[in-house]
């Protein structure tokens, strides 16, 4: 069987779709969030959707067995807040091991059994790694630009303790998404590197950076290109692209910027449109799906996907669509000196 890589060569593969999107459809409760392991908790926990992997399994397994159906080659763990910072909200630190690794389980257990299914399309699970709840590089005091509420070193430590448990339950690959804040992404690359390191293991790395508006910065005010440089260094990266923020037709101008300068795969998986004066993303399934090939046909994507908003119905469409199109191919490195007098 080949392997990712080897599968990218050869045919633009398809992530999921919102896990978040699909857990609000369900109308859970407090009880179902909080089950047995938190029913004397003092806070209220409705609302940490990871909690669910353990709480309710069945729920989980079961949305990734839509997406699967649906045609996805890569599902994500349910895993996006699951760090020590963002569950400190919650007073949640104490469950994060457990949290990754059974998340990670549930996902392996649907993807092998679809691989199981069908041979020829093998499925993949990748580590969600969200962007926790703070950042290293900006300030949350306006009236003080130099203060900081973490530290380079404390997210490295919550990133490679998220990591660890999500290897050791049997993942694919990692998926470091939703970046804000490069600074927060290079903590987490430089935990992974030191994991792969103990470890002595390989795993492929994903990369996905956020544009916040229609500017092509992120909220740390990288342009594009300086994101894809920040980046590239990674260990076994995989690919780097985008992701939320923006409706698919809003990102044509930022994806097409990636892809001239990206020298490995590149990703994108946008929200289905921008929300609406009640919150509800209004793209279709027919119209993603046309944009995205739109961006295949010219070339922009290997990794295509939806992020909030997306259902199954949009990533059956989706692949469908992309199904016979050619990935992008891959930048040759240009090791020239340029510009020098």
């Amino acid at each position: 069987m080949k392997n990712i890589k080897e599968i990218l060569e050869d045919r633009i593969l398809v992530l999921d779709g919102a896990m978040g999107t699909m857990i609000q459809s369900y109308k859970l409760t407090e009880d179902d969030f909080r089950g047995d392991i938190l029913s004397t908790h003092q806070l209220p926990v409705k609302g940490n959707n990871d909690l669910l992997s353990i709480t309710r399994p069945d729920i989980i397994e079961e949305i990734h067995d839509s997406f699967l159906e649906a045609g996805a080659d890569i599902i994500e763990t349910n895993t996006f807040s699951s760090n020590s910072i963002s569950q400190a909200d919650y007073k949640c630190e104490h469950l994060v091991f457990d949290l990754n690794k059974q998340s990670a389980i549930i996902a392996k257990k649907s993807a092998d059994k679809f691989t199981k299914l069908n041979p020829d399309k093998p499925r993949f699970v990748a580590g969600s790694m969200g962007p926790t709840t703070r950042t290293a590089s900006m300030s949350p005091d306006v009236n003080d630009p130099s203060h900081r509420n973490i530290t380079f070193e404390e997210l490295a430590q919550s990133y490679s303790e998220q990591a660890r448990a999500l290897i050791r339950g049997g993942v694919d690959l990692l998926l470091i998404e939703t970046i804000t804040d490069s600074l927060n992404c290079k903590a987490a690359i430089f935990a992974i590197n030191n994991l792969i390191d103990e470890l002595d293991i390989e795993i492929p790395l994903m990369i996905s950076g956020t544009i916040v508006d229609f500017s092509g910065r992120t909220l740390s005010g990288q342009t594009i290109e300086a994101f894809n440089i920040s980046v590239s260094h990674a260990p076994n990266l995989l690919s780097v692209g985008l992701n939320c923020a923006l409706g698919s037709a809003q990102m044509r101008s930022h994806i097409s910027d990636l892809s001239q300068v990206a020298e490995t795969n590149v990703s994108l998986y946008p929200n289905a449109g921008l929300p609406d004066e009640f919150g509800e993303y209004t793209e279709s399934p027919e119209f993603m799906a046309e944009v995205i090939k739109d961006y295949a046909q010219e070339g922009f994507v290997n990794i295509v996907g939806g992020c909030c908003g997306t259902r199954p119905e949009h990533i059956r469409a989706i692949a469908s669509t992309v199904q016979n199109l050619e990935p992008r191919k891959i930048l040759a490195r240009d090791l020239t000196l340029k510009n020098i007098k």
